[in-house]
């Protein structure tokens, strides 16, 4: 029997490793991330803080801020997010705030993981919003694209 939401989360994936590999041509972190809303990707992102001077660029932020202009509406209620690696405290603090509906990763972060590696935020019980994830979706790929950008980077 075939998974369709495992089919769907690995496509959607995919797509998030693309756009990790244009934040790397650009000389940033290889992170991606996609809101889906009804099954279709309706904003994308990848992490651009040093290009835009912004340390809020994270590749989840910028997607719900593409999302959200095009929803004209910053509750992004329902919607899906996924990026090639575990959200940071910033970028859950952001989707519990836009009212995601589930966050799907890639690869763990063993520093800053606030899902499952570190702080587990989505445990505390005084948030008014729950969030449904999952990590580990093609994390493999995923934490190979972190794994060579920081290889290339201490071998120049």
């Amino acid at each position: 029997m075939i998974d369709n939401r495992a089919t769907a989360d690995e496509k959607f994936m995919r797509r998030a490793l693309e756009l990790a590999e244009q934040a790397a041509a650009a000389g940033e972190v290889p992170v991606g991330a996609l809101v889906v809303a009804d099954g279709d990707i309706i904003a994308e992102g990848y992490n651009q803080p040093i290009g835009s001077c912004d340390p809020t660029g994270h590749a989840e932020i910028i997607a719900m801020r593409n999302a959200s202009k095009l929803l004209g509406n910053y509750r992004l209620s329902g919607c899906q997010l996924y990026v090639t690696i575990e959200p940071c405290t910033m970028c859950v603090g952001a989707m519990i705030h836009a009212r995601i509906g589930r966050i799907v990763f890639g690869a763990h972060e063993p520093r800053a993981g606030a899902l499952e590696s570190q702080l587990r935020l989505l445990e505390a019980s005084h948030y008014n919003h729950r969030i449904e994830w999952q990590g580990g979706v093609l994390a493999e790929q995923c934490g190979a694209a972190i794994s060579q950008f920081f290889r290339a980077k201490r071998s120049s």
